[in-house]
Protein backbone atom coordinates (compact mmCIF):
# COMPACT_ATOMS: atom_id res chain seq x y z
CA UNK A 1 0.00 0.00 0.00
CA UNK A 2 1.07 3.62 -0.51
CA UNK A 3 2.45 6.04 1.73
CA UNK A 4 -0.46 7.92 3.58
CA UNK A 5 -2.85 5.38 1.89
CA UNK A 6 -6.16 4.85 2.93
CA UNK A 7 -9.39 2.66 2.70
CA UNK A 8 -11.76 5.46 2.25
CA UNK A 9 -11.66 7.07 -1.00
CA UNK A 10 -9.65 10.77 -1.64
CA UNK A 11 -12.43 13.52 -1.05
CA UNK A 12 -11.10 14.51 -4.14
CA UNK A 13 -12.30 11.42 -6.19
CA UNK A 14 -15.84 11.86 -4.34
CA UNK A 15 -16.37 15.12 -5.17
CA UNK A 16 -15.71 14.89 -8.75
CA UNK A 17 -17.00 11.23 -8.95
CA UNK A 18 -20.31 12.43 -9.80
CA UNK A 19 -19.22 14.44 -13.46
CA UNK A 20 -17.91 10.23 -14.82
CA UNK A 21 -21.45 9.14 -17.31
CA UNK A 22 -23.51 6.57 -15.09
CA UNK A 23 -22.29 2.97 -16.29
CA UNK A 24 -19.24 4.93 -17.35
CA UNK A 25 -15.83 3.70 -17.91
CA UNK A 26 -13.28 4.08 -15.59
CA UNK A 27 -9.34 3.20 -15.41
CA UNK A 28 -7.93 2.90 -11.87
CA UNK A 29 -4.01 3.70 -12.72
CA UNK A 30 -1.84 2.28 -9.81
CA UNK A 31 -5.10 1.32 -8.11
CA UNK A 32 -3.03 -0.60 -5.11
CA UNK A 33 -5.99 -2.21 -3.06
CA UNK A 34 -7.91 -0.48 -4.72
CA UNK A 35 -10.36 1.76 -2.47
CA UNK A 36 -11.13 3.61 -5.51
CA UNK A 37 -11.87 0.74 -7.21
CA UNK A 38 -14.74 -0.11 -4.83
CA UNK A 39 -15.50 3.12 -4.45
CA UNK A 40 -16.72 3.91 -8.25
CA UNK A 41 -17.57 0.15 -8.98
CA UNK A 42 -20.24 0.67 -6.17
CA UNK A 43 -21.53 3.66 -7.93
CA UNK A 44 -21.81 1.72 -11.32
CA UNK A 45 -19.16 2.30 -12.94
CA UNK A 46 -16.95 -0.25 -15.00
CA UNK A 47 -13.64 -0.02 -13.69
CA UNK A 48 -10.53 -1.19 -14.91
CA UNK A 49 -7.70 -2.06 -12.56
CA UNK A 50 -4.39 -1.70 -13.36
CA UNK A 51 -1.31 -2.08 -10.92
CA UNK A 52 1.96 -4.43 -10.76
CA UNK A 53 0.90 -6.07 -7.27
CA UNK A 54 -0.92 -9.18 -7.77
CA UNK A 55 -2.00 -9.53 -4.33
CA UNK A 56 -3.37 -6.10 -4.22
CA UNK A 57 -5.31 -6.64 -7.35
CA UNK A 58 -6.93 -9.55 -5.51
CA UNK A 59 -8.22 -7.12 -3.15
CA UNK A 60 -9.91 -4.77 -5.94
CA UNK A 61 -13.64 -6.23 -5.38
CA UNK A 62 -15.77 -4.82 -7.47
CA UNK A 63 -13.15 -4.25 -10.62
CA UNK A 64 -14.73 -5.46 -14.10
CA UNK A 65 -11.14 -5.59 -15.05
CA UNK A 66 -7.90 -6.39 -13.19
CA UNK A 67 -4.59 -6.06 -15.42
CA UNK A 68 -1.19 -6.77 -13.48
CA UNK A 69 1.48 -4.57 -15.00
CA UNK A 70 4.90 -2.93 -14.02
CA UNK A 71 3.60 0.40 -15.48
CA UNK A 72 7.35 1.62 -15.26
CA UNK A 73 9.13 -1.32 -16.76
CA UNK A 74 6.96 -2.89 -19.86
CA UNK A 75 5.17 -1.34 -22.21
CA UNK A 76 2.19 0.44 -21.82
CA UNK A 77 -0.89 -1.81 -21.18
CA UNK A 78 -3.41 -0.25 -22.28
CA UNK A 79 -2.52 0.90 -26.28
CA UNK A 80 -5.38 2.07 -27.82
CA UNK A 81 -7.74 2.64 -25.02
CA UNK A 82 -9.65 4.90 -23.75
CA UNK A 83 -11.89 5.47 -20.92
CA UNK A 84 -14.89 7.88 -19.50
CA UNK A 85 -12.49 9.00 -16.86
CA UNK A 86 -8.98 8.04 -15.58
CA UNK A 87 -8.28 7.96 -12.00
CA UNK A 88 -4.77 8.17 -10.48
CA UNK A 89 -3.86 8.91 -6.95
CA UNK A 90 -0.48 8.35 -4.82
CA UNK A 91 1.72 7.75 -7.87
CA UNK A 92 3.44 9.82 -10.15
CA UNK A 93 5.70 8.18 -13.15
CA UNK A 94 6.36 11.44 -15.55
CA UNK A 95 7.29 9.67 -18.82
CA UNK A 96 3.45 7.63 -18.59
CA UNK A 97 1.60 11.20 -18.47
CA UNK A 98 1.75 10.85 -22.25
CA UNK A 99 0.04 7.55 -22.09
CA UNK A 100 -2.19 8.76 -19.17
CA UNK A 101 -3.58 11.56 -20.93
CA UNK A 102 -4.21 9.72 -24.17
CA UNK A 103 -6.21 7.39 -22.02
CA UNK A 104 -8.79 9.72 -21.51
CA UNK A 105 -11.53 9.48 -24.05
CA UNK A 106 -13.16 12.56 -25.80
CA UNK A 107 -15.71 14.23 -23.47
CA UNK A 108 -14.08 12.08 -20.58
CA UNK A 109 -12.07 13.21 -16.86
CA UNK A 110 -8.70 13.05 -15.36
CA UNK A 111 -8.61 12.88 -12.05
CA UNK A 112 -5.01 12.87 -10.67
CA UNK A 113 -3.71 13.34 -6.93
CA UNK A 114 -0.40 12.89 -6.03
CA UNK A 115 2.92 14.11 -3.50
CA UNK A 116 4.52 17.81 -4.25
CA UNK A 117 7.87 18.76 -3.28
CA UNK A 118 7.45 19.66 0.63
CA UNK A 119 6.15 16.03 1.03
CA UNK A 120 9.54 15.08 2.21
CA UNK A 121 8.94 16.86 5.85
CA UNK A 122 6.34 14.58 6.59
CA UNK A 123 7.39 11.03 5.35
CA UNK A 124 7.46 9.23 2.33
CA UNK A 125 7.73 9.77 -0.57
CA UNK A 126 11.14 11.83 -0.38
CA UNK A 127 12.51 11.21 -3.16
CA UNK A 128 12.26 14.48 -5.86
CA UNK A 129 11.57 12.07 -8.64
CA UNK A 130 8.21 11.07 -6.88
CA UNK A 131 7.11 14.54 -5.92
CA UNK A 132 5.35 17.45 -8.56
CA UNK A 133 7.29 20.44 -8.53
CA UNK A 134 5.04 23.54 -8.32
CA UNK A 135 2.30 23.59 -10.88
CA UNK A 136 3.63 21.33 -12.42
CA UNK A 137 0.48 18.81 -12.81
CA UNK A 138 -0.82 21.68 -14.87
CA UNK A 139 2.16 21.13 -17.38
CA UNK A 140 1.61 17.70 -17.77
CA UNK A 141 -1.81 17.52 -19.60
CA UNK A 142 -1.51 20.01 -22.32
CA UNK A 143 -4.27 18.19 -24.54
CA UNK A 144 -7.00 18.68 -21.64
CA UNK A 145 -9.04 21.79 -20.29
CA UNK A 146 -8.32 21.72 -16.40
CA UNK A 147 -11.32 22.29 -14.70
CA UNK A 148 -10.28 22.44 -11.28
CA UNK A 149 -6.35 22.39 -9.78
CA UNK A 150 -5.05 22.45 -6.01
CA UNK A 151 -1.84 22.74 -4.69
CA UNK A 152 -1.12 22.93 -1.08
CA UNK A 153 -1.45 21.18 2.07
CA UNK A 154 -3.74 18.42 3.05
CA UNK A 155 -3.94 17.10 6.66
CA UNK A 156 -5.00 13.32 7.95
CA UNK A 157 -2.11 12.99 7.32
CA UNK A 158 -0.43 15.78 6.77
CA UNK A 159 0.75 15.88 3.26
CA UNK A 160 1.85 18.29 0.25
CA UNK A 161 0.01 17.49 -2.97
CA UNK A 162 -1.22 18.24 -6.17
CA UNK A 163 -5.04 17.56 -7.44
CA UNK A 164 -6.30 17.73 -10.82
CA UNK A 165 -9.67 17.67 -12.51
CA UNK A 166 -9.27 18.14 -16.34
CA UNK A 167 -11.49 17.12 -19.20
CA UNK A 168 -10.86 16.31 -23.05
CA UNK A 169 -13.22 18.20 -25.10
CA UNK A 170 -15.01 15.94 -27.85
CA UNK A 171 -15.70 17.92 -31.03
CA UNK A 172 -18.09 20.65 -29.86
CA UNK A 173 -16.04 22.52 -27.03
CA UNK A 174 -18.69 23.53 -24.48
CA UNK A 175 -18.67 21.57 -21.14
CA UNK A 176 -21.95 19.57 -20.45
CA UNK A 177 -23.85 20.08 -17.48
CA UNK A 178 -21.89 17.71 -15.35
CA UNK A 179 -19.23 19.46 -15.17
CA UNK A 180 -19.82 23.18 -14.89
CA UNK A 181 -19.52 22.67 -10.86
CA UNK A 182 -19.26 27.16 -9.81
CA UNK A 183 -17.56 25.83 -6.50
CA UNK A 184 -14.75 24.10 -8.60
CA UNK A 185 -11.95 26.72 -9.07
CA UNK A 186 -8.18 26.79 -9.14
CA UNK A 187 -6.84 27.79 -5.86
CA UNK A 188 -3.59 27.71 -3.92
CA UNK A 189 -4.36 27.12 -0.60
CA UNK A 190 -4.49 24.76 2.26
CA UNK A 191 -6.40 21.57 1.20
CA UNK A 192 -9.38 20.31 2.93
CA UNK A 193 -10.18 16.40 2.67
CA UNK A 194 -13.36 17.07 4.60
CA UNK A 195 -16.50 16.24 1.41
Amino acid sequence: MAPHASVTPSPWIVRWAEAIPPSGSVLDLACGSGRHVQYLAARGLRVTAVDRDREALDRCEGAAELIQADLEGAPWPLNGRRFDAVVVTNYLWRSLMPQVVDSVAPGGLLLYETFARGNERFGKPSNPEFLLRAGELLTLVPDLHVLAFEDGMADAPMRRIQRLAAWRAPAADALPPRLAAPEQALKSTHLQDKP
